[in-house]
């Protein structure tokens, strides 16, 4: 089925301060080339799974690679490899939506190796084996495959990627008795005051867990992927389960979900998140211990559309517009992402992307929040693809650099520019479409090509929903039909 998203009609001129233009000189097949080009330089086709970096042979165990001095065989961190999971399941989603049936084929078919190859990997998805090479021994890292797996379930279908999905997330929810560690919610009933509610980061020894503190670490990465993973569960699971019983269940009821979503944001947003939208690194009990991290911001962002999109409640909105524009207005310099550049931080675009999609194109923004938002994206795609090593087609991440071809690049900042490609094609752009002049906003109307062409007069939603995969014109906005 065709789905449909919205791209309101950029006309108005945006209130916050303007950038210089820029001119985009990549189109939608560079931007395939992008991806194509990342899985040839850091994806083992034996264990199909990621390299940490280009100077990696295979991707082996664990270790930080070449900046340790340590070619071996260096895979990327677990909860990385969620990422770059998550970015096959958007190549197959952009080929559907463009009609490309013969992409599509081809990353259904990398998708099936790259799952197989990751779950083989990691321990066969036994998220109670808490060995240190591969596998599982923080909250956080086992949450990003929660949401990874419930992603490829609603796009592929397979019952077992639900089932992991929700087997991962109660596993952190309610600890394992494997490991003995009494889960990652700090449930108010057992933590009073400032010391109860969200989510812990980690459990303490790894193999053998002592129960939680007060104060122990409850940071943004794991409450708001917890939030997003429960939306998406919430979505996903069938109506009328019955409530489990035992004291460690691997799925939960449809409304459960949702339940704990709102409770988990609530806590998190009041207690990590300021009035300008800036998002602390997390809390030990404390007050909230700020450090801007482009990964924090942006799941709060996804949690917060996730959450505005299930329940219609505008605050929600209106927070993760402000944690988009501190990004913006703090976290870049001339309009470009700064790059962080500790282990695994590179990463972080690549989740920004996942998340600045549904704010965009899922959330019916202001046209010049709209236009905004999306120029800023474009912008920092240009930025990286100027800079990228052209003969590789890889770029290291800190998108004001230029990749020299003898450059080693690590898989974490070379997954920001075709993360961001994959989501935002380069067909799709923030100009006004000026001949067209339909003022209705609501109900039937007119549907028109961008340059002005009638293509059906007086369409309902629901029959501009089944016309072909393409760009048009409706209620005075831009519509994509996917």
């Amino acid at each position: 089925m065709k789905k449909l998203s919205i791209l309101l009609l950029c006309m108005l001129a945006c209130t916050a301060p303007a950038f210089a233009q820029f001119a985009i000189t990549y189109d939608d097949e560079a931007q395939w080339k992008a991806y194509e080009a990342f899985n040839t330089a850091f994806l083992d086709k034996q264990r199909y799974i990621y390299k940490a970096d280009t100077k990696q042979p295979n991707a082996d165990h664990r270790g930080n690679g070449y900046r340790d001095g340590d070619v071996s065989g260096c895979a990327a961190a677990i909860w990385c490899q969620a990422i770059m999971y998550d970015m096959v399941i958007n190549a197959y989603r952009r080929a559907e939506a463009e009609g490309d049936e013969a992409r599509m084929k081809t990353y259904k078919t990398l998708h099936s190796r790259l799952y197989n190859g990751e779950k083989s990997h990691y321990v066969n998805f036994d998220f109670h084996d808490s060995n240190t090479n591969n596998g599982w021994f923080v909250y956080d890292d086992i949450m990003w495959w929660t949401c990874a797996l419930a992603r490829a379930y609603e796009t592929f279908g397979t019952a077992a990627y639900l089932s992991y999905s929700e087997r991962s997330f109660c596993r952190v929810w309610y600890g394992s008795a494997k490991v003995g560690d009494d889960g990652s919610y700090a449930d108010p009933a057992r933590f009073e005051g400032q010391y109860g509610g969200g989510m812990f980061w980690e459990w303490q020894p790894i193999d053998h867990a002592n129960p939680h503190k007060p104060g122990d670490f409850r940071s943004a990465c794991i409450n708001f992927p917890t939030v997003i993973a429960a939306c998406l569960l919430h979505r996903l699971v069938p109506e009328g389960r019955k409530t489990p019983t035992t004291a460690r269940p691997t799925q939960q009821t449809k409304e459960w979900y949702l339940e704990k979503a709102k409770e988990v944001y609530a806590w998190a947003d009041a207690t990590l998140v300021n009035s300008s939208g800036r998002v602390a690194d997390g809390i030990h009990g404390g007050g909230p211990e700020y450090s801007d991290h482009l990964y924090n911001q942006a799941t709060y962002i996804g949690a917060s559309c996730l959450l505005y999109l299930l329940t219609n409640e505008v605050s929600y909105l209106t927070k993760a517009q402000r944690a988009a524009n501190y990004v913006i207005n703090s976290m870049c310099t001339s309009g470009i992402l700064k790059y962080e550049k500790g282990y695994e931080q590179g990463i972080y675009a690549a989740i920004y992307a996942q998340y600045m999609k549904i704010l965009i194109y899922d959330c019916g923004l202001s046209e010049a929040l709209t236009r905004r938002y999306l120029m800023h994206i474009q912008r920092n795609i240009q930025k990286a693809y100027t800079n990228m090593d052209a003969e590789r087609g890889i770029q290291m991440g800190d998108f004001t650099k230029k990749t020299a071809a003898d450059d080693v690049v690590e898989s974490y900042g070379a997954s920001g520019m075709p993360a961001l490609m994959l989501m935002f094609p380069a067909s799709d752009t923030a100009d006004a479409v000026g001949s067209v002049r339909e003022k209705q906003t609501e109900g039937p109307a007119d549907v028109y090509t961008p340059d002005g062409k009638l293509v059906m007069k007086n369409a309902t939603p629901e029959q501009v929903h089944q016309l072909d995969s393409g760009l048009y014109i409706f209620q005075r906005k831009k519509i994509f039909v996917r």
